[in-house]
């Protein structure tokens, strides 16, 4: 009986599931664009929507995208914005990656339960059951968390070379460029070392350019990165500029106090040491040193208590 069992899951399941996870990686990975479309991402990659005349978000072009995006869509306009501001700071610049992201998960969870279909008969019906439903919540959160790990990787990797890109502003500025022309100047030097945080100081550039106020332009900096440092600096500069303080001096005591900051994390994480340390030798170096120690006056009292 297992053979005709099997051989209808395989017909009737396994291949259609296996057809449509297909079709669907293709037409995500290529969605059908116009040449508006095109002329749209190239204009305003960093706009957090895409919204019509009446102010309602485009639908994607792609039927089978948007059928299953609008079954795992963010209810609220909140949370719609806090996934496109996760998206992109993991690095996804695509105007549509909220309705890409949201269709993956879909699939995951419909489609991973489906391939792993062979393995339920041989268990019971509650096993069975415990092991869809896990095997769906695994499909439906694992892009969730993945996205998260990205955009963990990312902050740190920027964070790794923003003390550099601040010294290397603080020099510009203090050398007599504007602030435009020092934000040019350090992400054309950071394009070999730091490529992501010059990428980031570039936008900066481009929208200003765009016509974008520099406020504005520095704020959407701050959203892009999720930063506390990034954060700091930019409402240093929107004070400077409001206030109308020298810009230079207000740089010179920011990067001070990011490098005292800096300083006192790494003390903190340093004093961290000896506790961890402590544990690890308690639970793993102290029970081999008993028994070196005492392993060899063991073995020698047991000899003698078996030989008498």
């Amino acid at each position: 009986m297992t053979g005709p069992i099997l051989l209808v899951l395989l017909s009737v399941i396994i291949l259609p599931t296996f057809a449509g996870i297909g079709y669907g990686a293709y037409r995500i990975l290529n969605p059908t664009r116009s040449a508006s479309d095109r002329l749209a991402e190239l204009s305003d990659v960093e706009r957090p929507e895409v919204l019509d005349i009446g102010g309602n978000q485009q639908a994607p072009p792609n039927p089978l995208v948007e059928f299953l995006a609008r079954l795992a869509a963010p209810q609220t306009d909140e949370d719609r914005v806090r996934l496109r501001q996760m998206l992109v700071q993991a690095g996804y610049r695509n105007r549509r990656a909220g309705e890409i992201f949201n269709a993956v998960r879909v699939s995951a969870a419909v489609g991973l339960p489906m391939l792993l279909s062979p393995l339920l008969p041989s268990l019971g019906l509650m096993k069975a059951a415990g092991f869809a439903a896990f095997t769906a919540a695994l499909g439906y959160y694992g892009p969730l968390l993945s996205v998260r790990s990205q955009g963990d990787a990312r902050r740190a990797l920027l964070l790794k070379s923003f003390p550099d890109a601040l010294d290397l502003l603080v020099s510009s500025v203090e050398a007599g460029l504007g602030l435009d022309a020092a934000f040019r100047r350090v992400s054309s030097e950071l394009e070999t070392s730091s490529p992501e945080l010059a990428r980031e100081l570039q936008g900066v550039n481009y929208e200003i350019g765009a016509g974008v106020p520099r406020t504005q332009a520095l704020r959407h900096l701050e959203e892009r990165t999720g930063l506390d440092e990034i954060r700091s600096l930019v409402n240093m500069l929107v004070q400077a500029e409001r206030f109308g303080s020298s810009v230079a001096k207000s740089l010179r005591v920011h990067s001070r106090s990011v490098r005292n900051k800096r300083m006192s994390q790494a003390e903190e994480k340093a004093a961290q040491v000896s506790p961890k340390l402590t544990v690890v030798m308690i639970l793993f170096l102290l029970p081999v040193l008993m028994m070196l120690l005492g392993g060899p006056a063991g073995i020698r009292v047991y000899q003698s208590l078996a030989g008498g």
